[in-house]
């Protein structure tokens, strides 16, 4: 069995503590140039457990996709740290996998090399690693797809092959970037159908940017829920569903009633942001 196929144990520290897959901590960021100063983030504080799902749900333009740049380490915080497994990891890039909105396959490479790529780049590429990523190609319904080209594949298709490329990337934390945002309704309730079953194998931790409430609810064990900018952490909410979840919780009324509490902070929080401009 692979290690992708475990399911990873928590790492305890001397005090008997799970130290968190992720932690950002204070993050503040603030971009500037000659004629203007716009505040992005203010002191955001958060954490992703080992092997957690955890969503993050905000206004439009309220600065989660530059806090995933800061965890990836293409920017600096003005102010604030980023630890991964306990050790600083600030301003530093290659410890996170990263899916963003567009599935971003490059066009000359097959499927198998396009899921392959980050692996490739860290010189990991082999015979098993190329089994294994078959195997998986087989999982997520790709099977017989290894030797297209991405042009060839539905947009639901191309988004599975890019969320498999990040699957098997050797960094622990998944960082994925509204994934689903580009699908039409009925493929992205499909992708979060797929998505929901692969985690629940896979068990990878991820930190999941999203604006649909149903989809945070569904997939998530912990909602963050940003401001308006600069943005700042509201709530924190623990998701109360066991797993594995079926689609069917949409209609439990406790569901229902989360759905209609975040839903009231986004709408509040998004007229901020209007009343702004």
């Amino acid at each position: 069995m692979s290690t992708l196929e475990q399911k990873p144990a928590a790492l305890k520290t001397g005090d008997n503590q799970t130290v968190p897959a992720l932690e950002a901590a204070g993050i503040s960021k603030t971009f500037r140039s000659k004629r203007s100063r716009l505040q992005v983030l203010d002191d955001v504080t958060l954490t992703v457990g080992k092997g957690e799902f955890v969503s993050i749900l905000g206004p439009s333009g309220s600065g989660k996709s530059t806090l995933f740049h800061i965890i990836g380490g293409l920017v600096k915080p003005d102010a604030g740290s980023i630890s991964m497994n306990g050790a600083d990891v600030t301003g530093q890039q290659g410890h996170i996998s990263y899916m963003p909105q567009q599935p971003a396959l490059f066009p000359w490479r097959t499927i198998e090399d396009n899921v392959l790529l980050s692996q490739e780049v860290q010189g990991k590429v082999d015979r098993e690693a190329r089994e294994n990523a078959r195997r998986w190609l087989g999982k997520v319904g790709l099977g017989g797809f290894e030797k297209n080209h991405p042009h060839t594949l539905s947009g639901g298709m191309q988004q599975r092959a890019a969320f498999l490329r990040a699957l098997l990337s050797p960094q622990e934390l998944m960082c994925l970037d509204e994934p689903f945002s580009a699908l039409d309704a009925l493929t992205r309730s499909d992708m979060q159908r797929w998505l929901l079953d692969i985690w629940e194998e896979s068990r990878r931790s991820v930190l999941f940017i999203t604006h649909n409430i149903e989809e945070a609810l569904l997939l998530s064990s912990r909602i963050y829920v940003f401001s308006s900018r600069p943005a700042a952490v509201l709530h924190e909410i623990d998701v109360p569903f066991q797993r594995p979840r079926r689609e069917d919780i949409i209609e439990h009324p406790d569901f229902i009633r989360l759905r209609r509490e975040l839903s009231g902070w986004l709408r509040e929080e998004q007229l901020k942001m209007q009343g702004a401009t």
